[in-house]
């Protein structure tokens, strides 16, 4: 059962998947609450495949962008995958402006990026 305000969480056979709940991710609380998520999500699991489905998230800071690059490196400094989907056109716009679209695996849907981790 999903114990998190923030993210809503499953898994597809070792793929850690966590849906933001919020529409809106912009204040440091919010960070903070699913930075606090992640980490008891993920612990100390050695390289874990997540993939972040950003289907709620209409608006998002850039702390957050910094909270996403925090996440990546903890990912692959353990060999792990970081995925992400259902990105909204205009947020993706901000990937693009800083570059991120380079650095992150991004997809359409959550089938199109569950596909991309075999």
């Amino acid at each position: 059962m999903d114990q998190f305000r923030r993210i809503q969480t499953a898994k597809s056979g070792d793929i850690h998947m966590v849906v933001f709940k919020d529409a809106k991710i912009l204040d440091d609380t919010v960070l903070d609450e699913i930075k606090t998520e992640l980490n008891t999500l993920l612990g100390d699991i050695p390289g874990p495949d997540v993939l972040l489905d950003f289907g709620n998230v209409q608006f998002m800071s850039s702390a957050m962008l910094g909270l996403l690059g925090q996440l990546h490196r903890k990912v692959s400094g353990g060999k792990g995958r970081l995925k992400m989907c259902n990105i909204r056109p205009e947020i993706f716009q901000v990937f693009k402006l800083t570059s991120l679209d380079k650095l992150f695996s991004i997809h359409k849907d959550a089938p199109t990026a569950l596909a991309t981790f075999t």
